[in-house]
């Protein structure tokens, strides 16, 4: 039996070896296979149910697909570059198993409907696998936040000490970023959740399709409704992306943060064992190769989101073969943030000790209550911006003198502004400093268990 062709009679000659090479997509589109039979499933039912197919042959293609699908679980389907994609493969085996009711499978489809319903199927999944994900990264920064809410950590602001906080606090910040990636992936999932089965190539079919049967059958909540852009439309996919790009920032973020704290400058934490590398040639060195490889996979990321956007970019409607170049962009970043959510998750969550005696020596160090001291003397009713500038001659002069503010006697105090009494002391401890940032979304320590109990409400 000769083997089936994907073209017409209409080509006489058959494709240079190399051009069958390119043009392929085997390589990497068997990533859909799953959901290729899927869709397929929902069509020969679709058929059945309209009556462009009978009922028997109906039951014959959805045995022949289930048939391909446990070879395939089993590992023994094997199509290779002659398939040239995966929906010409599964197609071609179907014939292979069914006989000539095989080729009828493919009735009122074509594969630019199809391949955009597979996309659909899979990104569809893979959202709520990151989405899950997602959420076991907050659990472990809520329960670090829940374990650090009395604990201490300098903040930044230019990479300058600025002011104390919780680490809670600032532990929160990143469950915060991860509960708006969470939540965009929510909505970049409406738009993905369209069914583009029955646009056919790019006008439609002149059969009595029941598109709103298989979008059903697929859980798809809504059906194209203009052929041209059921087939041609990637605007998911690159939606999908931008919120990816965004998952890896802020992954990038956080570990650029664990790298600048294990460092011997720092040391505001421990890596431990179980997500540290040494190096081949200094037996000393603990390296921060889990961050270091997010904050490195991140450019990636960010490079498929471009891609995409050129490829679309200036594409006439409808189907061109460019779009093929989707899918390898497509699958490698939703693997990345995966692989990197993961990983992150257990850096969080095993990979780092917190150093909370040096990190209360850090921040009684510094000047970062400096502002404290205008707010001091703001509330005895002294203009801020007097107290600003006072409060900034204070703390040259504290330089020039190698102290700190906490060790200005009262005296010195009082020489600076009568309007210091002895309370500025308390003022100026960086529990306190802490403790009376009480706003809403502050630092404050009461603020910090509200935001956990309203973390903790989110993740339910």
């Amino acid at each position: 039996m000769d083997r089936p062709q994907t073209w017409s009679d209409r080509f006489e000659g058959t494709l240079h070896p190399a051009i069958a090479k390119f043009n392929a997509s085997i390589g990497f589109d068997l990533e859909l296979i799953e959901y290729d039979l899927t869709g397929s499933c929902a069509h020969a039912k679709m058929l059945a149910h309209t009556g462009i197919i009978s009922p028997t042959e109906g039951e014959q293609l959805l045995a022949g697909l289930e048939q391909i699908r446990s070879e395939y679980r089993a590992g023994d389907f094997h199509p290779g570059v002659d398939a040239e994609d995966i929906h010409f493969a599964v197609e071609r085996r179907l014939t292979e198993i069914a006989g000539d009711v095989g080729k009828k499978l493919h009735t009122a489809r074509s594969r630019n409907d199809q391949v955009g319903t597979d996309t659909r199927l899979y990104l569809r999944d893979r959202i709520h696998q990151i989405q899950t994900q997602l959420r076991d990264f907050q659990q472990v920064l809520l329960t670090l936040a829940e374990e650090h809410v009395d604990t201490l950590i300098p903040g930044y602001t230019h990479l300058q000490r600025a002011q104390p906080l919780s680490l809670a606090h600032h532990l929160l910040a990143y469950f915060e970023m991860a509960q708006r990636d969470w939540e965009r992936l929510g909505d970049v999932y409406k738009r993905t959740n369209i069914s583009p089965l029955g646009c056919g190539a790019l006008a439609g079919t002149t059969f009595p399709i029941d598109r709103a049967y298989t979008a059903e059958l697929l859980g798809f909540e809504a059906i194209y409704g203009n052929s041209l852009d059921g087939v041609s439309d990637r605007d998911f996919a690159i939606e999908f992306l931008s919120a990816a790009s965004l998952i890896m920032i802020h992954l990038s973020r956080l570990a650029e943060e664990v790298i600048i704290w294990a460092s011997e400058e720092f040391r505001f934490v421990s890596l431990t064992d179980r997500c540290a590398t040494g190096s081949s040639i200094m037996p000393q060195k603990k390296n921060p190769d889990v961050p270091e490889l997010v904050r490195g996979k991140t450019g990636r990321v960010f490079g498929h989101l471009q891609a995409m956007l050129v490829l679309m970019k200036g594409l006439p409607l409808a189907y061109n073969k460019d779009l093929q170049e989707d899918k390898e962009a497509l699958f490698d970043a939703v693997k990345t943030v995966q692989a990197c959510l993961e990983a992150m998750t257990i850096l969080m969550q095993e990979g780092i000790e917190f150093r909370p005696a040096r990190l209360a020596a850090a921040v009684a160090a510094d000047f970062a209550n400096a502002t404290d001291v205008a707010d001091y003397l703001a509330t005895k009713g002294v203009p801020f911006r007097e107290a600003y500038n006072l409060v900034g001659k204070v703390v040259k002069t504290c330089l020039s003198q190698n102290k700190l503010l906490k060790d200005l006697s009262m005296e010195e105090w009082q020489e600076l502004h009568p309007a210091f009494e002895p309370d500025i002391y308390a003022a100026i401890d960086p529990r306190q400093v802490v403790a009376a940032r009480n706003s809403y979304g502050g630092t404050g320590f009461e603020q910090v268990r509200q935001a956990i109990d309203r973390a903790k409400t989110q993740l339910i």
